[in-house]
């Protein structure tokens, strides 16, 4: 029985942690995307014609989101029956806009205003348990152009 209740309570505080730590995350991602919203990304291999950049560079932005607690009891019970892993959905999510917005960071240092031939690499990290995923990276990168 005190198993069951230290379980019950270890589910709860993760899942209020978890959630308010996923909350300030998305509002810094909201805020940091308005300021960055002046570099353009292209998935394009080459830029149009007319675009005659004076510079262009690689430019790359990293993220490493781990999963909490509550999401990993949760999707662990979800491989059980199949389907849809909602709780890890929101973690790639961040890890991609994350890793996004310091490559924007990354180009706009140089004064960049456009990236093209953006790409992205994901890797799962495993920690604890066979199979299980502990955290998740991003890496998204450029050529960015400067005129």
């Amino acid at each position: 029985m005190i198993e069951l209740l230290v379980l019950v309570v270890l589910l709860m505080v993760g899942y209020g942690f978890g959630r308010a730590n996923e909350a300030r995350h998305y509002a810094s991602i909201r805020e940091r995307e308005v300021r960055y919203r002046d570099v353009l990304l292209f998935s394009a291999r080459f830029p149009p014609e007319a675009a005659r950049p004076r510079e262009s560079r690689l430019v790359m932005g990293n993220a490493v989101i781990s999963v909490d607690f509550f999401k990993q009891f949760v999707a662990g019970l979800r491989s059980l029956l199949g389907g849809r892993v909602t709780s890890y959905e929101s973690l790639l999510d961040r890890a991609r806009r994350e890793a996004v917005l310091r490559m924007k960071e990354d180009a706009a240092l140089t004064g960049a205003r456009a990236i093209f031939n953006v790409k992205f690499e994901t890797s799962s990290i495993s920690q604890g348990a066979k199979n299980s995923i502990g955290s998740v990276e991003v890496l998204a990168y450029g050529t960015a152009l400067a005129d």
